[in-house]
């Protein structure tokens, strides 16, 4: 009998924790260029292997190969770069304004910026878009002014939010990005929900949602794609696989085994695994996946493969958890930088054209905050007007809540 083996509990390890050698042997890559590209209207059962390959367009010489390169004009590009350095310049300075106390809360995309602005680019305006926390990107992408997200985050009379949403939950209706929630992977059922609504008017329309890894491992994420394939809804669900879901590394959402792609064909819609901080291929595959939506063939799993840069949040110390130089090894670069790159083998960008455009978004950064200010700090007035708590609470405002708001009316006239 003792020879008989036993079932062990498997506890899932991160390849690497604090003081050892960051290892990024688990990332299986494919050369650039090598995958196929199929037809958008293809059937799931004959694109599975879009599931386990993974789509790449630059190569290690910065050039775009291989049938996924989307042709971008070099203006486009160019576009897509300030975007990126814009994003992650306003990221660099609101986080040193929640370490100085100015604001309380926020959430990097550092490492991420592709996913976001890439993905923005190559959808059209009136494609509805439902984010998590980490797709400011996609508000930078589409116009949306920097005062608007930082008084959202100093919760002041210009909050959009009207100080009733945690920092970074931003919304807007005009831009077609939808009220981000706190509860993980909500915003996936919802994007499948709209997408049939869209299907249903006969709109061209598509909806796309993003998710972390570990928000996989949501209900939510299963319902989506099981109703989003069911009924061939026009909608594209992202997962962004930065690796870590806060603290807890991606093989316990379930991404040991297969790629987090390989849902997709499970539930019968096709999944594709894609390099994350390559900005041609993020923009192709979405292209792609575009494509199949409008015409009818369903939806589209596609997992970004990427790495979070910095902390989950500004709750965060990722040193406790993974080395502390791990960003540096990460396999797939730094998404700014090979676009950059790209773009001087075109001979399109120039390192002096870089420094120019830094200045010019750190500028704009500093007016955009400077306005921000005058409308309100945590600290200093103006402030939101208390009676506001009374409206967008039910389409006509109750008797209970007009007997409550001339009770705090009577309070703040007590002396």
């Amino acid at each position: 009998m003792s020879s008989i083996p036993r079932s062990r509990l498997h506890v899932p390890r991160p390849p690497a924790r604090p003081g050892e050698a960051p290892d990024f042997s688990y990332v299986v890559l494919s050369p650039a260029g090598a995958v196929e590209r199929p037809d958008p209207n293809a059937p799931t059962s004959q694109i599975e292997y879009l599931a386990d390959s993974m789509v790449r367009v630059l190569d290690d010489d910065h050039r775009a190969v291989g049938p996924w390169n989307p042709h971008l004009a070099p203006s486009d590009l160019e576009l897509g770069l300030r975007h990126m350095l814009l994003t992650r310049i306003f990221d660099d300075r609101m986080h040193r304004a929640q370490r100085q106390g100015k604001i309380t809360f926020y959430i990097k995309s550092t490492g991420e910026e592709a996913v976001s602005v890439a993905q923005c680019m190559a959808l059209r305006p009136g494609d509805m878009l439902f984010p998590s926390y980490r797709n400011q990107g996609l508000h930078i992408t589409r116009g949306r002014k920097l005062v608007d997200l930082m008084c959202q985050l100093l919760s002041n009379t210009r909050d959009m939010c009207k100080g009733r949403q945690l920092p970074v939950m931003y919304h807007w209706r005009e831009g077609r990005l939808f009220s981000i929630s706190g509860n993980l992977a909500t915003q996936f059922p919802q994007a499948v929900g709209w997408a049939m609504a869209a299907a249903i008017k006969n709109e061209d329309h598509v909806a796309a949602s993003w998710v972390g890894d570990g928000s996989t491992a949501e209900a939510d994420f299963h319902n989506a794609l099981l109703f989003a394939e069911v009924y061939k809804a026009p909608v594209i669900l992202n997962v962004v696989n930065n690796q870590w879901a806060i603290s807890t590394f991606q093989t316990f959402a379930g991404g040991e085994q297969r790629c987090f792609a390989a849902r997709g064909p499970g539930y019968g819609l096709p999944g594709i695994r894609v390099d994350g901080n390559d900005f041609l291929a993020v923009y192709a595959v979405t292209q792609w996946a575009a494509a199949r939506a409008r015409t009818g063939a369903g939806p589209t799993l596609i997992e970004l493969v990427t790495y979070r840069a910095a902390p989950h949040s500004t709750s965060d110390d990722p040193s406790r958890y993974r080395p502390k130089d791990d960003w540096e090894h990460w396999p797939l670069g730094d998404p700014i930088e090979r676009l950059k790159s790209h773009l001087i083998a075109l001979d399109a960008w120039s390192e002096e054209r870089e420094s120019l455009l830094i200045r010019q978004c750190e500028e704009e950064v500093a007016a955009a905050w400077r306005e921000a200010t005058t409308y309100g700090t945590l600290s200093d007035g103006p402030q939101l007007d208390p009676d506001t708590m009374f409206d967008d609470v039910l389409k006509e405002r109750t008797s209970n809540l007009e007997r409550q708001r001339r009770q705090l009316a009577q309070e703040r006239a007590k002396p």
